[in-house]
């Protein structure tokens, strides 16, 4: 067995580790969720040793830089203040997405204008135009952690692979027989998942061009989906108000999560892969072990339906936001609400914490964007000047870059 390269996905959480057996290109996850400032990193990495054969001594080394780097940026205060730094007349249409790509180097737009942009975060500067699908581009997202391509989701039923250097298009992936409106790379960066309004998702190969696999079940569409970490599964939320799980390898159905009454908008996996959150129209977040399918809490305290539901990269907190305005901290092992962060005009349609886990970043239609302090639930600052709603928001992966995405045509840069 030939250990590959090592990546670092995201922190605290842990690190990944890249290796081929047999030819085929593996990952495996290891969590480093009690990883503090006061850690001695050498016994750590002995301790990991132990259980994980894949790190020799030549690695040894690596492992040891890598964690290290985790523990720095625990140490970071997180008080930085943010800036409006660019307004970006991005599309001739409203945007309908953000994201960035895994450094933050750049990010993408996507547009009713039926375009997706990328742009260089430093400079504001417009650097392709992707361009060729016939309708709303809807869903856009890197090959994170590689971020050599871009997937691009549009209600003309196809999704398009661009390459993020040149802005050449690779594939256009066609079967679906209604508008895609949700898609997700794995983390390996060999499958497209993309989810319609035909009830189905499919998974695309990247490499060929080629329908992988279709995943059929639900009986209405499909507005959700998500890979848990290593890749091996992915989960779809439908407007039939449940929540599938699937094996990514043969297609099989695992699990279906039954138990909300309303839409689902929202679902994903938590770092390890044992937990998955679901948000849904009838007002509550629930939580469901990945294993067996069985639900574990319904998160309730919100009067309008939920809209967006994280998980910190720690997979130790739940965030959910809400059509009432509000939006929710719960703690994933007590299950109880932690913090209400209140002070939105409007609904809030977007939440994400930061790397760190620090902060909490929401988006809504009262025009603002707003940061908050996870634990307390206090509002730290407010981004303004849009002038019409924030649908999406994102942070860049050191924490200190933001990109809002509204409906008045501009996408803004803060630092």
């Amino acid at each position: 067995m030939k250990l590959k390269r090592f990546l670092l996905r995201y922190y605290p959480p842990g690190i990944i580790l890249e290796y081929e057996k047999g030819g085929e290109l593996k990952t495996k996850s290891i969590d480093l969720l009690d990883l503090s400032q006061e850690t001695d990193i050498s016994a750590l990495v002995e301790e990991i040793k132990k259980t994980e054969p894949l790190i020799t001594p030549p690695r040894t080394e690596q492992v040891k830089q890598l964690i290290q780097r985790l523990q720095e940026k625990l140490g970071q205060q997180d008080d930085h203040r943010f800036f409006l730094f660019k307004v970006l007349r991005a599309h001739i249409l409203p945007l309908t997405n953000v994201a960035f790509n895994k450094s933050g180097s750049s990010f993408i737009t996507g547009s009713y204008d039926r375009t997706c942009k990328i742009w260089d975060t430093a400079s504001g500067e417009e650097l392709h135009m992707l361009e060729g699908h016939r309708n709303v581009v809807y869903a856009i997202a890197f090959n994170n952690p590689y971020g050599d391509k871009i997937a691009t989701g549009s209600f003309d039923k196809t999704c398009k692979l661009w390459s993020a250097e040149t802005g050449k298009c690779f594939h256009t992936f066609r079967g679906h027989s209604a508008e895609i409106v949700c898609l997700s790379f794995n983390p390996q960066s060999t499958l497209v998942a993309t989810g319609s309004m035909d009830n189905t998702a499919k998974l695309w190969d990247i490499q060929t061009g080629e329908e992988a696999v279709t995943l059929t079940g639900h009986s209405a569409e499909i507005i959700s989906l998500s890979f848990n970490t290593t890749g091996d599964k992915i989960i779809t939320g439908s407007f039939d108000h449940t929540v599938s799980l699937w094996d990514v390898q043969s297609g099989r159905r695992v699990h279906t999560l039954i138990g909300h009454r309303g839409e689902i908008s929202s679902v994903q996996f938590n770092w390890d892969c044992s937990l998955i959150a679901t948000g849904s129209m009838d007002k509550t977040c629930m939580l469901w072990d990945a294993n067996n399918g069985k639900r574990l809490a319904t998160l309730t305290g919100h009067e309008e339906e939920v809209l967006d539901v994280c998980f910190d990269y720690t997979g130790q907190f739940i965030a959910t936001a809400s059509a009432d305005g509000t939006a929710r901290v719960y703690n994933a092992s007590s299950k109880k609400c932690i913090a209400k962060l209140e002070g939105h005009e409007g609904e809030i349609s977007k939440i994400c914490f930061s790397p760190q886990g620090s902060r909490i970043l929401t988006g809504s239609a009262d025009k603002t964007a707003r940061i908050w302090d996870p634990y307390t639930g206090r509002c730290l600052q407010v981004l303004e000047g849009h002038l019409d709603e924030i649908f999406s928001c994102a942070f860049n992966y050191e924490g200190n870059t933001i990109i809002t995405g509204s409906k008045d045509n501009t996408c803004r840069i803060w630092r």
